[in-house]
């Protein structure tokens, strides 16, 4: 049995957040002792296993987001002969820089994070990213080689994001389509927006649920719409349990993805792509590097494109769910194959399978 040692400090997200679960779920799967290591310093982690005796694992991997607990980690791994495996998920580079523009791309802050960080995405034996969008960053950015990058996509977590019933409706019944995020620009939610008011096709329902900085602006913009007759009508929904969710889109004919134009917008695939393929239901999204070739090739996958910043390629793309509504059910059968193909548990753990040796 290999021993696979989680080790970092986790920061904001816990060690519940999804990612962390999805993987530790697999390992397990794989017939891995898993074990966390919760360190109280990140600085001086290594010292503080050895005093605790903490015992020789297999492998040691630090969860995403905890840059701050690698270099411990690659000194421990170091003098243990371990492999040292890291999935950050994102680059704090990237997230300041490009993304919150908190730093100027050519400032000398930006020059010392970016340093910084690629010195520490060098140190692992294998970086992980969720996409080859991801991994190509990695790469060109960060100076990773290439050949020491592994892809392991987010997906889901399947206890919960399983094949849902597909909904009885009347034959009257408007299209629903159903977006869920934070409301950040990184999803796009403007070009959603504006895409929800140009449309002027067959009653479409849009439901738009969760919380955000962008969601004021929206529900400024679509007030006219809200409970309005019509051919377009739109709802807002906050948050819930995690666990309802799944129940919660069950009565959508189809999935909204992110629409966003920015270079991150275009390397990821959303929580909400995985997840609206793992209930079987076709996703809306746009057409990004971010996904293989082979699905972007057509629409008979589960997937229905738009092209990133366009509100006009959107309702098109809704205007081709409309037609092909009968089409629906297969379409969500559909989805949900891709997902188990490409991004389920199961593809995930080809690649930790390759990681340990197994």
């Amino acid at each position: 049995m290999k021993k696979v040692l989680i080790w970092g400090r986790y920061g904001n997200y816990g060690p519940d957040y999804p990612r962390n679960r999805v993987i530790e779920s697999v390992l397990r799967e794989l017939g891995c002792e898993v074990d966390r290591f919760l360190p109280t310093l990140s600085a001086t982690a290594d010292l503080e296993y050895a005093l605790r005796r903490g015992a020789r694992p297999d492998l040691v991997w630090v969860p995403c987001f905890r840059q701050r607990d690698l270099a411990a980690a690659a000194r421990y791994a170091r003098r243990q002969r371990l492999p040292l495996v890291f999935d950050p998920l994102i680059s704090a580079y990237d997230k300041q820089v490009n993304e919150k523009h908190k730093f100027a791309a050519g400032s000398a802050q930006a020059r010392k994070l970016l340093a910084w960080e690629s010195h520490l995405f060098r140190l692992p034996d294998w970086l992980i990213a969720d996409t080859a969008g991801h991994a190509d960053y990695f790469h060109a950015t960060h100076g990773v080689p290439r050949e020491r990058i592994r892809v392991i996509p987010v997906g889901a977590e399947e206890a919960l994001f399983t094949p849902q019933p597909w909904p009885q409706k009347p034959a009257a019944a408007p299209l629903e389509l159903a977006f869920f995020g934070t409301f950040i620009g990184l999803q796009g939610v403007d070009v959603l927006a504006r895409a929800i008011l140009q449309y002027d096709g067959p009653p479409t329902h849009w439901r738009l649920i969760g919380e955000g900085p962008m969601k004021a602006e929206c529900e400024r913009l679509l007030a006219p719409l809200v409970g309005a007759d019509g051919p377009s009508r739109v709802s807002f929904e906050g948050w819930g349990p995690l666990p309802e969710l799944p129940g919660r889109l069950a009565s959508a004919d189809a999935i909204l993805g992110i629409f966003g134009t920015s270079d991150k917008a275009l390397r990821v695939i959303p929580n909400k792509v995985y997840q609206g393929l793992a209930i079987g239901r076709a996703v809306l999204t746009s057409a990004t590097p971010a996904f293989l070739p082979a699905l972007r090739a057509d629409e008979a996958q589960g997937l229905v494109w738009a092209r990133p910043g366009e509100a006009e390629s959107i309702c098109a793309a809704v205007a081709r769910l409309h037609r092909r509504r009968e089409q629906l059910p297969t379409l969500g059968q559909a989805a949900r194959a891709s997902y188990e193909t490409h991004y389920s548990n199961r593809a995930i753990a080809t690649v930790l399978r390759d990681l340990l040796d197994l």
